[in-house]
């Protein structure tokens, strides 16, 4: 797969004068961004120590050096000395005269209802929170869940269980009480805010039910703060966060946290074993996320920021903090993207002036397979685009900044992963962005592409690695070193190994051919499923596709695909398939043509969206297919289970 090979995009003069990035280029006293990544790179400890003051970040006690790394690159202590909670830069913006008065966070349900508090009242609400959840025992370092609807109430617990120095566990609100467990027992968490449920597509869903039945295996639970749903009552005789919030503050200061101390385990499937549990500190992930935010997203104060995401994921958290940490609104939506209509989004961007919008590459598919609606609402207060979660085809790429951006503004591709906080590869809006690329690795991580050896390339496909340690990276796995080291440090030893396949071009930008356990090897030769993808999708009949490698005797593997029409496809299976196999045969060649093409009607994907590759090829081959807590909808397996047996194998 590669990005168009001419820009879309071209920064205009005021993005040049006037971006974020630009006004951290002048504090560094450098000449450009290129100057910028390559100190940063080349000094990460004078990087960082000019850019958390142009940040912003609230330190109560300055840190003496940029990182202490006794136990080894591999667990770095950063920032020796200082002490601060990243709760109180947000907070900041309450404290001054400008900005308390500011829309802080702005929630809209899926019934239309929106509510919406003031920098001001919300950092009120924080510290009544967290006074009330202090005073129900709740003390720092505890390891507290939460299973609750994007909104207020989601974002204030994170803040106030923060500012109490507890660690929050996210859980994701579709869940089922397997995947519930699999997260609060093993960091032996001791309470639990859960929502009682929420509407999805007009439907009360119970979560309720789900908490009480997984409450039943996690004895070591002892408080359980219910957020009830309007007309739903909660457990008899339970604490609700309403009580929190209405509580009287004990006025005390936000805990004080070394920079190493965790703030929040965040769950992540692997591809085989149980959940592993990132740990994220006070002095890394907040950090990172606000430069990322300044940097990549060009937020500043005063800007409205919508990205649509569950309190489950990363994501949450990170859009969260890219919108609060940088004094900007953070309009949060509680609802199915498409309900009652595919204009949800649009109609939510014109309501609340958002200017900058974040999506999945899925929902950008959705999006432009029903256009008419999808754009009926006004987006002209947009000024940037962001997409993340997955790797984007060039088409749906230019299609969003084209279409849903009206090709005014820039759109920023922007990847990392849960146990990276952010970005390793994005874009910046000082230089020319091409369809489905990257046009700079972080600053002040020396990200490289490598060969099986460990060696550089540029120009052919290599695993996406770091050569040393960088503020964002997990703490480690919440007590389980050994399979942190074996995740990332012992594939090619001395690197940060992410598991992407990943292109570095001459020029200096990158491409994401995605997850490399998903490399395609057909007859010895190596390709990123995305590169097959790219091409289906070019023809006219498809909606989307999943390509993977099966074991084949002769060549190793065999190129596998999964495809599900559009609406107005309504010819045979095997018309459909034939002019698949032509496409992909004359664009890759003849080693890489289809041994099968699959018609289905959904591919199974977590509930952030990503299509669950390794799953499909594991039904294929007839593997176990490992943890599925993330999986959204389970009947896309029974699915590919059916059309997998209902042909006999080539």
């Amino acid at each position: 797969m590669s990005p168009s090979s001419e820009a879309i995009w071209f920064p205009e003069e005021s993005r040049l004068r006037n971006a974020q990035v630009m006004a951290l280029v002048r504090a560094l006293g450098v000449p450009d961004y290129e100057s910028l990544h390559k100190f940063s790179v080349e000094h990460p400890d004078k990087y960082w120590r000019i850019a958390m003051r142009f940040l912003g970040i609230v330190w109560s006690t300055e840190p003496k050096a940029y990182a202490d790394l006794a136990r080894g690159r591999e667990f770095p202590a950063w920032f020796p000395g200082g002490e601060l909670n990243w709760v109180d830069t947000v907070l900041a913006w309450a404290s001054n005269q400008k900005t308390a008065d500011q829309r802080g966070v702005v929630a809209e349900q899926e019934d239309g209802t929106c509510t919406s508090v003031t920098f001001a009242e919300l950092a009120a609400q924080v510290r009544r929170v967290a006074a009330g959840l202090r005073r129900k025992g709740v003390r720092r370092g505890d390891r507290i869940g939460l299973l609750c609807e994007n909104g207020v109430e989601a974002t204030v617990s994170v803040l106030a269980l923060a500012y109490l120095g507890a660690i929050v566990v996210p859980l994701f609100s579709g869940f089922g009480v397997d995947a519930v467990v699999s997260r609060l027992e093993p960091c032996g968490a001791r309470g639990l805010i859960a929502t009682t449920g929420f509407n999805r597509r007009g439907r009360y869903v119970d979560i309720a039910a789900v908490v009480g039945e997984a409450l039943g295996r996690l004895p070591a639970i002892d408080l359980v703060v219910w957020k009830p749903h309007k007309g739903v009552a909660p457990p008899s005789g339970a604490i609700t966060w309403d009580d929190l919030a209405s509580a009287s503050t004990d006025e005390f200061a936000a805990e004080r946290m070394s920079p190493n101390d965790p703030f929040m385990v965040i769950y992540t499937s692997g591809t085989t074993g149980k959940p592993k549990g990132a740990v994220h500190t006070h002095g890394s992930f907040p950090l990172k996320i606000a430069h990322d935010s300044a940097v990549f997203f060009d937020v500043g104060q005063g800007d409205v920021f919508c990205w649509p995401a569950d309190m489950g994921w990363i994501a949450g958290t990170l859009v969260l903090s890219s919108a609060l940490l940088r004094g900007a609104t953070l309009v949060c939506y509680d609802g199915a993207p498409d309900f009652p209509d595919w204009s949800r989004m649009s109609r939510i961007v014109e309501r609340h002036g958002v200017t900058h919008y974040g999506s999945a590459p899925t929902l950008i598919r959705g999006l432009c397979a029903n256009e008419a609606l999808a754009l009926a609402g006004d987006r002209t207060s947009v000024e940037l685009l962001i997409t993340a979660g997955e790797v984007i085809d060039p088409e749906h790429f230019t299609w969003f900044w084209t279409h849903f951006g009206e090709g005014r503004c820039p759109l920023i591709n922007y990847t990392g992963g849960t146990e990276v906080s952010g970005a390793l590869l994005s874009s910046v809006v000082v230089k020319p962005i091409r369809s489905g690329g990257f046009n700079t690795s972080s600053p002040a991580i020396d990200v490289t592409v490598v060969d099986p050896l460990g060696q550089p390339v540029v120009g052919e496909v290599g695993e996406l690695a770091i050569r040393g340690p960088f503020v964002g990276m997990t703490h480690s796995f919440w007590n389980d070193d050994a399979r942190y080291l074996e995740s990332y440090w012992r594939t090619i030893p001395g690197l940060w190994v992410h598991g992407d396949l990943a292109l570095r071009e001459p020029d200096g930008g990158f491409v994401v051919l995605g997850r490399s356990d998903d490399t395609l090897k057909v007859a010895g030769k190596r390709l990123g499923p995305a590169e097959v993808e790219e091409i289906v999708v070019e023809l006219p009949e498809i909606h989307e596709v999943a390509a993977v490698g099966v074991d084949d005797t002769l060549k190793g593997e065999k190129l596998v695909l999964f495809v599900i029409p559009t609406p107005s496809w309504t010819g045979e299976e095997s018309e459909l398939a034939t002019k698949i196999i032509g496409h992909v045969e004359q664009r890759l060649g003849k080693a890489f043509r289809p041994a099968r093409v699959y018609q289905v009607s959904q591919l199974p994907k977590t509930r952030s969206s990503k299509v669950m590759r390794r799953v499909i090829r594991r039904i294929c081959c007839d593997q176990p297919i490992g943890d599925l807590s993330a999986l959204d909808n389970p009947a896309a397996l029974d699915e590919i289970r059916s059309v997998i047996s209902a042909r006999s194998p080539s």
